[in-house]
């Protein structure tokens, strides 16, 4: 069911029936949540001109994204990119996606999502995995640094190999921030309470979403960039992207 290989120059996993390709995210412990130098570095970017509209929201939120606390995270399996409209197609062949301009774009579950999750032998990647595998390693607003990322950081579109190769962040893991991405996590405000080994929090409610900078291309102008920071989280409400977790294979 599964095939060692190298893609883009690094190990992969890829899921045999379905062509899924995985990466696998070593395991370690990080800070998770924004930083007062993360909400410094978007201070910055505000003070320093070029935002055209007030982050006033996304500053009344920073609570969302808090307290800042130490999670250690197992090695486990993701998935390189979101799944596309093809890839989805493996599992419901008569998907149709109104959003996607290409079979190799992320696909975007509304009423399929249900049906998708019920049918993928993959499990949702909890929202701390998520932000570990985003921040790859970093300690900054996404894995570039704490500049504005601009939108050549999106990526949407899995065709373009050398495109995607060169989004990867160093854990190989390409768009991270770009789709709006599902979590197994039910939506909660702040960490107070929140599991320090990396566990979903679970519950009635809705789930939480990461990332989504890329449902709102073309940008224009309404700070979207701040979709794209790995601590970006918010309820899920509408369409959403799918980037599955699994454990590491057998030896």
């Amino acid at each position: 069911m599964w095939s060692k290989e190298i893609v883009a120059g690094r190990p992969a996993w890829r899921h045999t029936p379905s062509g899924v390709v995985f990466r696998k995210v070593p395991g370690g412990v990080f800070r998770m949540g924004l930083s007062e130098s993360e909400l410094d570095a978007v201070r910055r970017i505000e003070h320093g001109g070029g935002v055209e509209d007030t982050i006033e929201p996304f500053l009344a939120a920073v609570g969302d994204c808090r307290p800042v606390r130490e999670v250690k995270v197992e090695p486990f399996l993701l998935a390189r990119h979101p799944l596309t409209v093809e890839q989805v197609r493996h599992w419901l062949p008569d998907y149709d996606d109104d959003y996607a301009d290409t079979d190799t774009t992320a696909a975007r579950l509304e009423d399929d999502l249900d049906d998708l999750l019920a049918a993928l032998p993959f499990r949702l990647p909890s929202e701390a995995e998520w932000e570990y595998a985003a921040r790859a390693g970093t300690t900054t607003l996404t894995f570039r640094g704490d500049a504005k990322p601009d939108e050549d950081q999106l990526l949407d579109d899995f065709g373009d190999e050398p495109r995607t190769a060169a989004a990867e962040n160093p854990f190989g893991l390409a768009g991270m921030g770009s789709a709006a991405e599902l979590c197994a996590d039910v939506w909660i405000r702040g960490f107070d309470g929140a599991p320090t080994d990396a566990a979903p929090r679970t519950g009635d409610g809705p789930l939480t979403v990461r990332g989504g900078a890329a449902d709102l291309h073309p940008w224009q102008g309404c700070d979207e960039w701040l979709l794209l920071l790995s601590t970006t989280r918010y309820e899920h409400d509408l369409f959403t992207a799918i980037r599955p977790a699994a454990p590491l294979p057998p030896q």
